[in-house]
């Protein structure tokens, strides 16, 4: 494990602790809307997104060590629907941080029980089960949608990738619908259910390029029927 850590993350560090900076100063979005730094379950979430993130680490430096590099390079050119994807996606996100703050602690819209952040917290937990599981298993997760002719790319179908084509995305729409639960506002499914149907258009758009671009895939797709639903869809 620590041959590991040095062959493939200590060129990169610098990268990963100054993108875990950026992305961890984004959660005093939730305090600043919130108008308190006291605020006993916006601090539960961001501990429980710290957890998943140090286990997704370690589990990509064990199974996937690659991948960690790859996903610190610079984005290469992406398709037309991807760039479109992430200029939406940027705003809707940031609403995910202010809209609870203003809901559950400044204003009082709405208010869920504190028996709900359990829930919530299970679903975070459950959600991060099939990313990490993709993590171990996908060296070619980008997060930009494009054919990795540079890196041999080739359709992956072992692990999550037997049950659902895109696990990634299960995860991530399993993990979010946990937010709002957690945070105690109702309000907050608001953008959190239009970030879910930017993420399952993005699967539509992903999907298709696979489909006519990577050699294997349109049989893969055969095979391994469902998007995104084991069983149903």
């Amino acid at each position: 494990m620590a041959e590991t850590v040095r062959a493939y993350a200590a060129e990169p560090t610098w990268k990963l602790a100054l993108r875990g900076i950026v992305r961890t100063s984004l959660f005093a979005v939730l305090f600043i809307s919130a108008g308190r730094i006291g605020w006993t379950r916006a601090w539960i979430l961001f501990g429980l997104m710290l957890l998943t993130v140090a286990a997704n680490l370690i589990v990509i430096l064990r199974s996937n060590p690659r991948l960690l590099r790859e996903r610190l390079k610079k984005d290469e050119a992406s398709k037309s629907f991807d760039r479109v994807f992430m200029a939406v996606a940027i705003p809707v996100s940031l609403a995910i941080l202010i809209v609870p703050g203003l809901d559950a602690v400044r204003f009082g819209w709405s208010s869920l029980p504190l028996g709900w952040l359990y829930v919530g917290a299970a679903l975070h937990l459950l959600g991060d089960v099939p990313m990490a599981w993709a993590m171990a298993t996908n060296p070619y997760l980008e997060r930009t949608v494009r054919i990795q002719d540079d890196r041999g790319h080739t359709v992956i179908t072992s692990g999550p990738y037997r049950m659902v084509r895109h696990p990634m995305y299960v995860g991530l729409l399993v993990m979010m619908a946990g937010w709002p639960l957690i945070l105690g506002s109702v309000w907050t499914y608001v953008p959190v259910a239009l970030l879910g149907i930017l993420v399952v258009l993005r699967t539509a758009f992903e999907d298709r390029t696979l489909r006519e671009e990577l050699p294997g895939y349109a049989e893969y797709a055969r095979r391994t029927r469902h998007r995104l639903l084991p069983g149903v869809w």
